[in-house]
């Protein structure tokens, strides 16, 4: 390809960046693609570089200052959101659970009727050791 045709086709690509990019960058672009061109570099493949670039220029979003300022606006809400309901569930009561009863029996005690106990003990309303291995005979 032979110079002026190629200088076109680089030019071509460089006016799809955005007006911004082009006033800081596009005659480094341009004397860059020169340089590359010349040393042997295709010209289409400079271009096709190009064009990725201004279209990944064009699709990344620039952040203004408006832009900033609600997303600020927009944390310090959430925030103060967070901490009121964190602080609306810790103000409430808590509820516990009051068991008239006595609390149950520890595993190895199952009530046992006193017909059936062996050494049949008197009659309590208290479950009796379910089996005597060496350590199940206190009282449950």
């Amino acid at each position: 390809m032979n110079a002026p045709r190629a200088g076109r086709l680089v030019e071509a690509a460089l006016r799809c960046y955005p007006a911004r990019w082009r006033r800081r960058h596009a005659d480094e672009a341009a004397e860059l693609a020169m340089l590359l061109i010349r040393d042997g570099t295709p010209a289409r493949s400079i271009a096709w570089s190009y064009l990725a670039g201004a279209a990944r220029e064009w699709l990344t979003p620039r952040p203004g200052r408006r832009l900033s300022v609600v997303a600020c606006a927009l944390l310090v809400a959430v925030c103060s959101l967070g901490v009121s309901v964190a602080l609306v569930a810790s103000t409430q009561p808590a509820r516990a659970v009051v068991s008239p009863s006595r609390p149950p029996a520890p595993a190895h005690c199952v009530p046992i009727p006193a017909s059936h106990a062996p050494n049949a003990a008197p009659a309590t309303d208290r479950p009796q050791p379910a089996n005597r291995e060496p350590g199940h005979d206190r009282p449950c």
